[in-house]
């Protein structure tokens, strides 16, 4: 598809709002509900803040909170005022966020609650305004007229619109495919953050691929729950910014996603759809799920014709109750699946499906619907992408996975040497994936290019692979395979629930992992076997969406 064919993305922002005016569009879980009239005045009112405070189309605003419906309403202001959105994710150190405000050149920054005390005003001079997302109050402010505008702002609004506000008042900045959207920093698990240059295209394109595949399934008034943190672009695209287009009422979960607290709220909501990292769902397998198969006579009787199938039918039915009971499918990404886990989800016919994308791609690159998932594979490219694997046999022999079409990044910013690295002469985005691709199309990772490690003959091996066998066994919570003088050792943060409950020392500990290793080990290449396996004393540090830091421990 060419360029000049990509509609206008605020254009879409403006007809959905002015479509659904009456309907509810965001809560804060529990707390309470703007609709999409209140959304349209709150952008109205930002956009009288940013004009007074001198910002100009392509200027950079960011925020940092937790999800919040005030955080979703101004990331909206940002776009449709067409200045570039530069989310922050809330949990990254306040160094981080001082360094991402800084370079980024941000001229005022929306904060949380929970950020805003742990910040230093005076490590980001370039701000000329930093605005509460609890209320919109102003906590920090070097520009007189912005101050004088948030102090008159009601005012200032009426004058506006001195009559009614109806949806036929509003009017957005009309953006071009090749232009600017959002400055979103990764949170990277092999290197620092990079800021990548996300492009309005990117954001259409990836609305239109879930129009595409769930536009049947999901309809205006419908409801889900955004539990992935919104600066990042996985939860940003599927759990908030699709939704919000469609008429949908988005729940945020602001508190921290207990069982309990998850629990209640999936209940109450009942989400029409699910969008998950990996974690999520292994441990409501694990709780609700595991359990109820260990049981042997319950293993015998799941291999008799017929009960076997009731059997799983009656334990599909209670997990998907478990998770709202409402939902068309659930949408895994952002990590890799547990292997032991997928192969359990599949036998009972249980709706999952797992995606693949990288924030380059805003995100997505590949997804199938839940009936045609393949166990172990991550779907087929979707539309408005190619997808292609850099190796002699692609089918056999795992390559660098390779992606080009409108998803893809404009660049890393004021990094032109990261920019040349990531995307070649051709346009080809280079993941630093590494996978293979079946006949039909269908993707199947293998790791990364950058964590792949060299045998002593020469062989590649996959320490992901290892760590799905390894994540298996007992007491294993969470698990890490490097190398070591060119022997491998897995670094294991064992189950503390289960080693509390089970009153176990270290020795007793140190001695179950070694009967893992012995038990993990005849199922790998000879060259990829464990030598050790080292406990850990602490969790490993993990990004956002959950996947270990790796670069930290090797």
């Amino acid at each position: 598809m060419n360029t000049s064919e990509v509609p206008s993305y605020n254009q879409m922002i403006q007809q959905s709002i002015q479509e659904h005016w009456f309907l509810d569009s965001m809560s804060d879980y529990g707390l309470f509900t703007f609709q999409y009239k209140d959304v349209a005045r709150i952008i109205e009112k930002m956009h009288i803040l940013f004009e007074e405070a001198d910002i100009k189309q392509g200027d950079k605003i960011a925020l940092c909170g937790r999800n919040l419906s005030r955080w979703g309403a101004a990331f909206f202001s940002i776009l449709t005022y067409g200045a570039v959105a530069v989310p922050i994710l809330h949990e990254f150190h306040p160094s981080q966020v001082h360094d991402i405000v800084n370079h980024s050149e941000a001229k005022l920054l929306f904060v949380g609650d929970k950020v805003w005390p742990n910040l230093n005003a005076d490590e980001m001079p370039g701000l000329q305004g930093i605005i509460s997302l609890t209320d919109y109050s102003l906590l920090v402010c070097h520009n007189e007229k912005l101050g004088y505008a948030r102090d008159n702002l009601n005012r200032l609004f009426g004058e506006k619109f001195p009559s009614r506000f109806l949806p036929e008042c509003i009017s957005y900045y009309h953006d071009s495919p090749d232009e600017m959207a959002v400055l979103n920093y990764t949170s990277g698990t092999t290197s620092n953050s990079k800021g990548v240059m996300i492009p309005y295209r990117a954001l259409w394109s990836n609305c239109d691929f879930a129009v595409h595949v769930l536009g049947n399934e999901i309809k205006a008034g419908d409801k889900v729950l955004s539990m992935l943190p919104m600066a990042h672009m996985y939860g940003m695209a599927f759990e908030f910014t699709f939704e919000f287009m469609r008429g949908v009422h988005v729940n945020f979960l602001t508190k921290v996603a207990s069982p309990t607290v998850l629990m209640r709220a999936l209940a109450d909501v009942k989400p029409v759809i699910l969008i998950v990292v990996p974690l999520i769902i292994e441990k409501v397998v694990r709780k609700a799920v595991l359990p109820r198969i260990q049981d042997p006579k319950v293993r015998v009787l799941m291999n008799v014709p017929v009960i076997g199938d009731r059997i799983r039918k009656r334990i599909c039915d209670g997990l998907t109750q478990a998770l709202g009971g409402n939902f068309y499918e659930v949408i895994i990404g952002g990590a890799a699946l547990n292997q032991e886990i997928e192969q359990l989800l599949h036998s009972i016919g249980f709706r999952y499906t797992v995606g693949y994308g990288a924030t380059e791609c805003a995100p997505i690159i590949t997804y199938n619907d839940w009936k045609d998932q393949i166990v172990g594979s991550c779907g087929r490219n979707v539309i408005h992408q190619e997808l292609r694997i850099d190796s002699p046999d692609p089918e056999h022999i795992p390559g660098e996975i390779l992606t080009r079409g409108l998803n893809v990044m404009l660049g890393y910013y004021k990094n032109e040497e990261a920019t040349k690295a990531a995307i070649d002469a051709d346009g080809w985005y280079h993941t630093g994936d590494l996978g293979v691709l079946n006949r039909q199309g269908n993707l199947f990772i293998k790791g990364r290019s950058k964590t792949m490690l060299l045998g002593a003959n020469g062989q590649n091996i996959y320490p992901e692979e290892i760590e799905d066998k390894l994540s298996s066994m007992t007491l294993v919570g969470e698990c890490l395979v490097i190398q070591k003088d060119e022997k491998l050792v897995g670094l294991v943060y064992p189950d503390q629930e289960q080693v509390k409950k089970l009153g176990l020392s270290r020795a007793d500990l140190e001695s179950i992992m070694e009967q893992n290793r012995k038990d993990v080990n005849p199922n790998l290449p000879s060259y990829a076997q464990l030598s050790c396996i080292k406990l850990m004393d602490n969790e490993f540090e993990k990004t956002p969406k959950k996947s270990i830091k790796r670069y930290l421990y090797t």
